[in-house]
């Protein structure tokens, strides 16, 4: 296996330059546990710990290596570990604010596409799916939508899930499938490039762990079945990347209740720009869409041509987002955005 087979393009070399030293190579992190990796080369996985001077110097956890990474390692001559001593600037990552601290957590990196995981059943959220789109969209991470678990449902509620979606402003693919028949699974499998790196995001018991199985042909990754479905409930308790037949790979990643998107402004823009467009009529900069006349998003609330509820999420993770982050990682209070006044906006 070569790097150009686990993503190493000329994107990472070229930034590998910079903090590649003599005696040291390319290799890739396949798994973070309890302070150890697992990396990849050119050949199989091995294990790895942090050099010294990395360890002490990296002020941020989420800078420390994690999944995804490309980082810089040294063999040993004899006997030892394998040492980590940088970390490749990433091109995309994946990461949430964990709720006890408020600090990022990395959840992944270098990723291509991340699949949004949501079942059909009870598991079916917007919001929190439109907080995974924002987690995707901040990190720069192409996303999609997997709806499984689609035996469930009758073909009706299925596209009212569909229909859903859509209403809602999500312009993002969406692939519908069941672990159980296995309807859709060969359709996932065709989205699956090699030497492309994917991310499975859900919360726990939508079927991640049991979606790769089925992918690599054999159960190789414990589930729990729940009632009679044989659907499975959360047992991943790591990030681990897979290399699939065909060259694709994979990560896993434990089940979320609550992604945070905390520091992803431009995200919430992004994923909310039919109110984003209506803002920019609003009478003054610096509207809240509380309660200021000549706020275009009100105006558009009383019309019925913006729902109460998209409004709801939009202002609820608006102001999470303009949150300012310290160095070290931490959230501090709300911050006013740039270039903004309380003066009203000039009419042409």
């Amino acid at each position: 296996m070569e790097l150009t087979d686990l993503g190493f393009d000329g994107w990472f070399e070229q930034r590998a330059a910079s903090v590649l030293d003599v005696g040291q190579g390319m290799a890739r992190v396949t798994a973070v546990d309890r302070g150890g990796f697992l990396i990849r080369s050119r050949g199989a996985e091995q294990y790895a710990e942090l050099a010294g001077k990395l360890r002490f110097e990296t002020e941020a956890a989420m800078d420390l290596p994690c999944v995804g990474d490309w980082v810089c390692a040294q063999w040993p001559a004899s006997e030892g570990p394998v040492l980590i001593h940088a970390v490749v600037p990433r091109k995309t990552h994946l990461r949430r604010k964990r709720a006890s601290t408020g600090e990022f957590q990395m959840l992944a990196s270098n990723i291509d596409v991340a699949f949004i995981v949501q079942g059909c059943d009870y598991d079916f959220n917007m919001d929190r799916l439109e907080r995974y789109l924002m987690m995707a969209a901040e990190g720069q991470t192409e996303a999609r939508i997997v709806l499984s678990k689609t035996d469930m449902v009758s073909p009706v509620e299925l596209e009212q899930r569909v229909a859903q979606l859509a209403a809602a402003g999500f312009s993002v693919p969406t692939i519908p499938l069941s672990n159980v028949s296995g309807v859709g699974v060969d359709d996932f499998r065709a989205l699956l490039g090699p030497g492309k790196t994917y991310c499975l995001l859900g919360s726990s018991g939508v079927g991640k762990t049991t979606l790769i199985n089925r992918l690599i042909g054999r159960n190789a990754f414990e589930t729990k079945a729940v009632g009679g479905s044989g659907e499975g409930v959360h047992t991943t308790t790591r990030r681990h990347l897979l290399v699939l037949e065909g060259g694709a790979m994979l990560i896993d990643t434990p089940g979320m209740r609550e992604p945070g998107v905390i520091g992803a402004s431009e995200a919430v823009q992004d994923n909310f720009a039919d109110v984003s467009e209506l803002a920019l009529n609003c009478r003054f900069s610096n509207c809240s869409h509380g309660q200021e006349p000549g706020c275009a998003i009100l105006q558009a609330l009383t019309s019925g041509s913006l729902s109460e509820k998209r409004y709801r999420s939009y202002l609820k993770l608006e102001k999470e987002a303009n949150v300012t982050i310290s160095p070290n990682g931490r959230s501090g209070g709300r911050t006013r955005k740039s270039g903004r006044s309380s003066k009203p906006r000039r009419r042409s």
